[in-house]
């Protein structure tokens, strides 16, 4: 899937996402809200938006100041867990799709764990060979840290995700910036606002860094 730069494959199929979740607790740790954008090459073509039900969710105090949750919203709009995971997961198990999100090495793809687990289902983490983290992406374009030839993008990904420097900035919020691309920062941590802007900074990436 990844044998063509990225950069002019205009048919490439992705899915952009993100959660919002409890806490930053990586064991457990309900997601409230999960969004994520489907795109054809450079297109947009669905935006998904779903906060998630559960009966007993307790968002931490910090955490619902940095992600605006709000109760009342939430409980107004909340939908049934599995029929949102169900949904999500008939693109994310589409081998056609690469998946794409800033931090879902280090964060995001553990949520999802927890919450097919709070369904009563098993690990699966069979669609990893497709994840492309741009905050990875970011780490190596800075660093100059391209993809061995024995690796594959996973591994190239993952070994960035472990890999820190004193004073390295990649952020979305930084990467944003850095990238010239406009935004509203006081919307960020909005999981779809987020995949949004993501998408954008994705779309900027692939041109600093043969992928």
């Amino acid at each position: 899937m990844l044998n063509n730069l990225l950069r002019f494959n205009k048919n490439q199929k992705y899915i952009v996402f993100d959660f919002e979740t409890e806490s930053l607790n990586l064991f457990y740790n309900k997601p409230w809200q999960l969004s994520f954008v489907i795109a054809n090459g450079n297109k947009v073509t669905e935006e998904h938006d779903y906060f998630i039900d559960w009966p007993d969710l307790n968002v931490g105090e910090e955490a619902a100041k940095i992600n605006h949750f709000n109760l009342s919203d939430y409980n107004k709009s909340k939908r049934d867990a599995k029929k949102v995971l169900d949904c999500f997961e008939g693109f994310l198990y589409n081998k056609e799709y690469l998946i794409v999100g800033h931090n879902i090495i280090g964060f995001d793809i553990y949520i999802h764990n927890i919450y097919r687990k709070l369904l009563g289902k098993s690990s699966n983490y069979t669609y990893l060979e497709r994840l492309i983290d741009t905050n990875c992406l970011s780490k190596a374009i800075k660093l100059q840290i391209p993809k061995k030839k024995d690796e594959s993008v996973f591994q190239w990904m993952s070994r960035l995700n472990y890999f820190h420097k004193r004073g390295l900035k990649t952020s979305q919020k930084q990467m944003l910036k850095e990238n010239n691309i406009d935004f509203k920062e006081e919307l960020l941590h909005n999981s779809l606002y987020d995949v949004q802007m993501n998408f954008e900074l994705f779309r900027k990436l692939i041109y600093q860094i043969d992928i």
